[in-house]
């Protein structure tokens, strides 16, 4: 991922600089810079911050070296890459590269196929240090305060490279570490290969597809005999009118087991039609079964099993230009412009993004998508104040509630079985951002090795989100109203018939939104002549879109007011209570909220209750407020659902996280993806999350994770089709005791122009500039 150019002005974010030479006497020189080795008393001072870096175990031994000035201590310059950055295109060719040759033989070499390559995210010490000395702002505060200050090694560990490569000879998964150099991460013209530090074979396992799989296994279909053979009895000879979606077989009895790489396509077919845009989704093809071995891309199975006759072309299946209902476009939208002629509020360095008192650092993973990092609030003279370290969506489970064939087995696992962030959108191809943007661009490695380039991936921008805060004194007539404004990061993917946009949102005010916008196409089946099924909506002649529920799950990395290294978080749960009738409650109106501790990993699992307004808070158990409170942020769930799925429904093996809303555990560095690594014909029961927690670990205080599980429950209407307008679910983090008044009450007011007239009768031009300007 890297960063891209900006939209709408002259760009005005400034561009990383090379950390200053430092010479503060609380930095200790790197011993081959200072020409001496270190005292009894510098080593003293490195053990007391030895918590903090441990991990660094690479310094520089000691040498002389004579250019150096005996004596000074001296910060070399900040490194290229920050430990959190994304990989570079030259790092993960670098990596793939250093793989390859590790390989035993020339057939081993040929046969990898690389599923994805990211980062090695480091330990959080190592991410404080960094930040504290080696990057900008240099937040020194990040680290504690230790006797004669801090021992500071003269550069941070080398990234390092993780990645999965399938072998498609042996079927084999199996995990790589390579070590990078800073080298790699600047230039492919420097070391063409980095260091092998561990690889190991994942027994009993698939990994993710590939998109050039997808592709081959759709010629490999449409070139079967008997399939064109089952076409052509349903009127079809042209194989270029033929859409073949590949879906992962998911695990549903011994004969899908990761012994073999399978996939059991669903198929589709275009009306014959000039429009390049035709929607094939119109037409599904039911009746015919297909299952391909993707090792070896060959049929496996194939059954004609009932004839359904394709349903007919729908006049209205179209959605671009032109193609729409009568034809004919609306003209009476007349353009919006967002202009920001001073620019934006924020300001970029690399992937470090400051606004409105927030500042986080931007990542990206194949697999999920944007990340958000290091998230933090600058509270005046109390200083950076941390909120949480890491942010992002780590799966998501769509199941269908229709029984019969091909629908049952439609149960997708978008993240871990194909990749939200390998799907994502370049925003050039059609941008729904508006005002001064902020590109990021995201690289990955294709299926063979090489790197492909997601340009405008990322984008950033401010929104004006309405009213923030308003009064008026009714006695004096005085009113005061401040206007809000949102920091948004988004992303925008596609996965076979659906869209999903992907939010976070910074308030003002101190909150913290997640949101996902649904969009794109029913998935839909075929009806025969007369049909009638009660398990989704019929939508047009021969045509029904099946109910189905859209499931994601947050992991959210929480650090409310904790500096690197501290473990003070625990976790609340918040009811409202109706007062028993009685002498506390006379008048029968008394009600308040009642709070538990959810102390152990098995109390944690928790579901949404919109009744007793139920919340949780994530407190800090050791910094109060004003007021003597504890300060904390609640997790305040939106809409929501659980799978209505019977208990024994097969894609529940693979997801047993989604039968609650939200499961709290501690932090772990391995426990990442709550349907485990690898979900793709997964046979093992309640991998993950749902076998983490029966450590029954404790929460009382420690270093807290959440898992938020939160869904929609989709029954299709006739006005989601042809395409499905967007449908919005999320959740908010807000402040809850963090803060000792409003964070949003020194928001400067807006200016209202008070002479406009209501000109939308007339249609006449408003006269007199802006509406408003912060």
């Amino acid at each position: 991922m890297a960063a891209a150019t900006e939209k709408a002005t002259t760009c005005c974010i400034e561009d990383a600089k090379p950390a200053p030479v430092r010479k503060a006497s609380n930095v200790l020189q790197d011993w081959s810079v200072a020409g001496s080795a270190p005292s009894e008393d510098q080593i003293s001072k490195r053990a007391t911050v030895a918590t903090l870096i441990r991990s660094v175990d690479s310094l520089p031994q000691p040498a002389a070296n004579p250019t150096a000035t005996k004596g000074i201590p001296i910060m070399l310059r900040a490194q290229t890459s920050h430990p959190l950055d994304p990989l570079s295109a030259a790092e993960i060719s670098v990596a793939v590269a250093t793989v390859r040759a590790a390989g035993a033989t020339p057939e081993v070499r040929d046969s990898m196929r690389f599923v994805e390559v990211v980062l090695v995210e480091p330990e959080k010490h190592v991410v404080a240090l960094a930040d504290a000395y080696f990057f900008p702002p240099f937040q020194p505060s990040l680290l504690p305060r230790t006797k004669g200050g801090p021992v500071i090694p003269s550069k941070l560990p080398p990234r390092q490279a993780r990645l999965v490569v399938y072998n498609k000879r042996s079927n084999e998964t199996s995990i790589w570490i390579v070590e990078l150099s800073e080298v790699h991460a600047a230039t492919r013209g420097g070391h063409h290969r980095g260091k092998v530090i561990s690889s190991k074979v994942v027994a009993d396992v698939q990994p993710p597809m590939d998109a050039v799989e997808y592709a081959e296994c759709e010629a490999v279909v449409k070139d079967f005999p008997p399939f064109r053979e089952a076409m052509k009895k349903r009127g079809i000879e042209d194989m270029d009118l033929v859409m073949v979606d590949p879906w992962c077989v998911g695990y549903h009895s011994d004969a899908d087991a990761p012994s073999r790489r399978l996939a059991k396509p669903l198929i589709f077919c275009r009306t014959e039609s000039d429009c390049p845009m035709e929607n094939g989704y119109a037409r599904p093809v039911e009746g015919i079964y297909v299952l391909v071995d993707m090792q070896n891309m060959v049929v496996v199975e194939f059954e004609d099993r009932k004839l359904v006759p394709l349903p007919p072309a729908d006049p209205l299946r179209n959605y671009t230009p032109g193609e729409t209902r009568g034809g004919v476009d609306r003209s009476d939208v007349k353009p919006l412009q967002i202009i920001q002629p001073e620019g934006p509020s924020f300001r970029v360095n690399g992937y470090f993004v400051e606004w409105q008192k927030w500042n986080f650092r931007i990542g990206f993973t194949p697999r999920e998508g944007l990340v958000i990092y290091s998230v933090a609030y600058i509270d005046g003279s109390r200083g950076r104040r941390s909120v949480a370290h890491r942010l992002s969506f780590v799966e998501m489970v769509v199941p269908y509630g229709d029984p019969n064939d091909p629908h049952y087995r439609k149960n997708a696992f978008d993240a871990g079985e194909d990749g939200l962030g390998k799907n994502a959108h370049s925003l050039k191809k059609g941008c729904d951002c508006l005002g001064y943007i902020k590109y990021f661009d995201a690289h990955f490695t294709n299926f063979t090795g090489g790197i492909e380039t997601i340009e405008n991936c990322v984008c950033l921008h401010e929104e004006d989100h309405g009213m923030l805060w308003k009064h008026q004194d009714w006695r004096t007539g005085l009113a005061e109203v401040r206007r809000s404004r949102r920091l948004t990061v988004s992303f925008v993917c596609t996965v076979a018939n659906y869209e999903y946009g992907f939010f976070w949102h910074f308030y003002q005010d101190g909150q913290i939104e997640a949101e996902v916008k649904l969009t794109g196409i029913l998935s839909l089946g075929a009806l025969q002549p007369g049909e009638i099924r009660k398990y989704g909506t019929t939508i047009a002649p021969g045509l029904y879109a099946p109910v189905h529920q859209h499931f994601f799950v947050a992991r959210m990395d929480m650090a409310v007011d904790c500096k690197p290294g501290e473990t003070f978080n625990q976790v609340v749960e918040v009811n409202v209570k109706v007062e028993e009738p009685g002498k506390n409650n006379v008048h029968n109106n008394a009600f308040y909220a009642e709070e538990k501790l959810l102390r152990s990993e098995m109390q944690a699992m928790r579901d949404c209750n919109p009744l007793s307004a139920r919340h949780w808070i994530i407190r800090n158990t050791r910094t109060v407020n004003r007021t003597g409170q504890l300060t904390g942020y609640k997790l305040v769930p939106g809409s929501n659902c659980l799978p209505l799925a019977g208990s024994e429904a097969k894609f529940l093996r693979r997801a047993a996280f989604l039968k609650h809303n939200l499961w709290v555990t501690p932090y772990a560095r391995d426990e990442m993806y709550p349907g485990g690594e690898f979900p793709n014909q997964n046979p093992r029961v309640g991998e993950g999350l749902a076998t983490w927690v029966n450590q029954n670990r404790s929460l009382e205080e420690t270093d807290i994770v959440l898992w938020y599980v939160f869904g929609v429950t989709h029954i299709p209407r006739l006005e989601d089709w042809p395409v499905m307008p967007v449908e919005h679910i999320g959740f908010r983090l807000m402040p809850h005791g963090f803060f000792n008044c409003s964070p949003a009450v020194d928001v400067p007011p807006s200016t209202c122009d008070l002479d406009l007239k209501d000109n939308g009768v007339t249609g006449k031009p408003i006269q007199n500039g802006l509406l408003a300007k912060l």
